[in-house]
């Protein structure tokens, strides 16, 4: 499972949503190739209040049955027919097909809220898009420097930071493995500063969200009067969260580091001296704060101090600035390791990462699903330089296509919009892309392993996990299990996470049960093409049960279907890694891009899989 966490929208309403206005579709595949035409009846009246819909008990809320919602302006304009060409056409097939998610809020949190803002992205998206069309720029001729995801950014002009602080624009977001390095020396009065990271700013509300705000207080505060570092994160929804101090006696771990350093606030009683805190008044600091899986870490003078999980709704790919205030005489400030795009015009072998385009319905032996967010650039590059060769990709028995949310950032949709125009494989998604609703991407590849191709078996993976497709297809085809199959990692004996605290927490609300059914860890699992088929007929009829752990949910709802007769069979396969890799795997996790090729080459020169860290 992935470690990212959701949040709870429109405070404590749960609001289920249906769309009663009829969509209609005109022969949507020309020329044998993948295409649908996407629009909306627009002689029906317009539909201003949608009433709480008779919904199975899986998904119905009773606080939600009296909730009302204007449902049209939530979600028109995301289904209007466009002229696009063959290739954008074939990347939204899906999207059509997703037109019911609003039908499962219940149980994702952000559900809502992600739909109405890939509303006003995407309409950005498409002005921007038909603006081009209609001064017909060629794309050799657009200038896009100012348009790039730089990898790296620095300043270090001390005159920017004056009284009202200083601010950092973060143009595509952040991912794992970016850094923000801070030098400066705390001083005036007090020598206390924040550091904001903040998202983008939403048109009806004043201030944006604080996705980690860092508060370094020399003085102490009202709690006490040492040096504290104050963690916490602000929303205009949910106002302040709970803070997180250092010192702390609190064990919590974040990417196995300590939420706070034990050396924060020891004392050498040998030497006597004043308890250990990393910053000084009048002295120099170096300090940088990573992206982690889990979480923010931060290093002071190279020492780890602490550490903060991402929480629900405020995740690293949606800050867009870095804001410091305070007594601090800063020295500059550099980003690295920062999401890019590829510069198309300097790609030597780009013919030969396009992907194959496919026919409706073309029988294959497996599809792969992957799930991958938009700013993620060099981790989709890595994977269509490495296993996406693999001989049965490039033949078309096997396909490969990435699941990709819109993002709130202009800037990114942009250069996805020519990413999808370029490769021809991502599978873009009608919503924006908060952790929480991976669970929506596992619907859409199941819908388009059975219905857009006809697989044989459909696979999920995410985009850091290594595939070797010759095995996966190997190890199936030995197993000759045709109807009923999950294969991959089985957890027979998981419960529900109930503490708050855990990066897997889920309610008894939102799963009553003591223990979870057998499910198969994300970063590589395969179905068979009945089960992803029963997944599309009980999306259709709005059966399916919502949970926030995709691959829980999968495990859950292959158990419902053998309570309704389905024969069902477990394959546990131990040589997929959900956490690395080790020599022999089937899938490895958590593998940076240059991981990612480094397999490869071994693969090649060697025939093994041999692992590269």
């Amino acid at each position: 499972m992935k470690k990212w966490l959701g949040g709870v929208l429109m405070g404590s309403f749960i609001v289920i949503l249906i769309l009663r206005y009829n969509v209609m579709f005109k022969n949507p595949f020309s020329n044998n190739t993948l295409r649908q035409r996407i629009f909306v009846n627009t002689t029906d009246p317009r539909l201003k209040w949608v009433q709480q819909p008779t919904v199975s008990p899986a998904i119905q809320s009773p606080e939600a049955v009296n909730q009302v919602v204007v449902a049209d302006e939530l979600v028109s304009g995301l289904f209007l027919d466009r002229n696009f060409s063959s290739e954008v056409q074939s990347s939204l097939f899906t999207w059509n097909e997703m037109k019911h998610i609003v039908n499962y809020s219940k149980g994702l949190p952000n559900a809502l809220e992600a739909v109405r803002e890939a509303r006003i992205a995407w309409d950005n998206l498409m002005d921007i898009v038909a603006k081009k069309q209609q001064i017909e720029v060629n794309e050799s001729s657009v200038d896009h420097k100012g348009k790039q995801c730089p990898y790296f950014l620095s300043k270090m002009d001390t005159k920017d930071f004056g009284d009202k602080g200083y601010k950092l624009r973060i143009p595509c977001g952040l991912i794992q493995g970016s850094a923000i390095t801070i030098i400066g020396i705390p001083n005036g009065l007090s020598g206390s500063f924040r550091i904001d990271l903040t998202g983008e700013s939403v048109p009806e509300e004043p201030n944006p969200p604080i996705v980690l705000h860092y508060n370094v207080r020399l003085q102490g505060d009202k709690v006490t009067e040492d040096p504290v570092i104050v963690q916490n994160t602000w929303t205009t929804a949910q106002d302040w969260g709970e803070e997180e101090r250092c010192p702390s006696r609190n064990n919590k771990k974040v990417d196995d580091l300590k939420q706070c350093s034990e050396k924060v606030g020891k004392r050498d009683n040998r030497t006597r001296s004043k308890p250990y805190f990393p910053f000084k008044l009048g002295y120099l600091s170096v300090m940088t704060l990573r992206v982690g899986e889990e979480g923010f870490h931060m290093t002071v003078d190279g020492k780890q101090i602490t550490s903060f999980t991402y929480r629900e709704g405020l995740e690293p790919w949606l800050v867009n600035e870095v804001r410091i205030f305070g007594d601090m005489n800063l020295t500059s400030v550099l980003a690295s390791g920062l999401p890019t795009s590829e510069d198309l015009e300097h790609i030597d072998d780009l013919d030969a990462l396009r992907t194959v385009p496919l026919p409706l319905h073309r029988p294959l032996d497996l599809f792969i699903g992957v799930f991958s967010t938009a700013n993620n650039f060099k981790r989709r590059m890595a994977v269509r330089r490495t296993w996406m060769q693999y001989p049965a990709v490039k033949s078309g028995t096997v396909a490969v296509r990435f699941f990709v949310g819109l993002h709130k950032n202009q800037i990114v949709n942009e250069e996805l919009w020519s990413e999808i125009k370029t490769y021809g494989d991502i599978q873009l998604m009608p919503f924006v892309d908060y952790y929480g609703l991976i669970t929506w991407k596992t619907i859409a590849i199941c819908i388009f392993g059975t219905e857009a191709v006809s697989a044989k078996y459909v696979m999920k993976t995410d985009d850091d996990a290594f595939v070797r497709v010759d095995e996966v297809l190997g190890t199936i085809s030995k197993e000759n299990v045709k109807h009923g199959l999950l294969y991959g990692l089985i957890n027979y004996d998981a419960q529900p996470h109930r503490n708050a605290d855990s990066k897997w927490y889920i309610s008894p609300e939102e799963y009553p049960e003591k223990t979870y059914p057998p499910w198969a860890h994300g970063p590589g699992y395969v179905v068979s093409n009945d089960i992803a088929k029963a997944v599309y007929t009980k999306h259709k009829e709005g059966s399916l049960r919502m949970i926030k752990l995709e691959d829980v949910a999968m495990g859950i709802w292959i158990a419902e279907m053998k309570k309704e007769g389905f024969k069902v069979y477990y394959k546990d396969e131990k040589r997929v890694y959900n956490e690395g890799c080790n020599d022999g795997f089937v899938v490895a996790h958590y593998q940076s891009p240059r991981e990612m090729l480094c397999l490869w080459q071994k693969l090649q020169a060697e025939g093994v899989a041999k692992c590269c860290n």
